[in-house]
């Protein structure tokens, strides 16, 4: 808003005539306000960048985060980091890495450690 302020004043002094007739006009208010909320959304856009929900993402965000983590970890860890997968999606992602030759798994059940498998 500050970077633009001569602009909204422009504005908001061309909506507000005859404002006591009744017969004022809120388009330009409303195009300066529709475009500076979507700058806002660029621009947040480009800080943050571009969310993906295409097929794999998860287990993508998955492996990211396995390779984030320290050479062991807990099935619990990735989940914490990973709060919006599902169980069933991580298994699956865990399995392909293990797979891949990865990970290993250095015991049994929920709380086995894992391992990760070179850098």
């Amino acid at each position: 808003m500050e970077e633009s302020k001569e602009t909204y004043y422009d504005t908001l002094f061309q909506s507000s005539q005859r404002w006591h007739e009744a017969e004022h006009d809120l388009r330009p208010w409303w195009e300066y306000f529709v475009g500076t909320l979507t700058a806002a959304y660029k621009e947040f856009e480009s800080r943050v960048g571009t969310l993906t929900t295409a097929r794999g993402a998860k287990r993508g965000m998955v492996r990211n985060c396995v390779a984030r983590l320290p050479a062991r970890f807990r099935i619990g860890d990735v989940q914490r980091a990973c709060p919006g997968v599902s169980y069933a999606t991580l298994q699956r992602a865990m399995n392909e890495l293990r797979r891949d030759g990865r990970v290993r798994c250095l015991g049994r059940g929920r709380d086995a450690e894992w391992e990760r498998i070179g850098s």
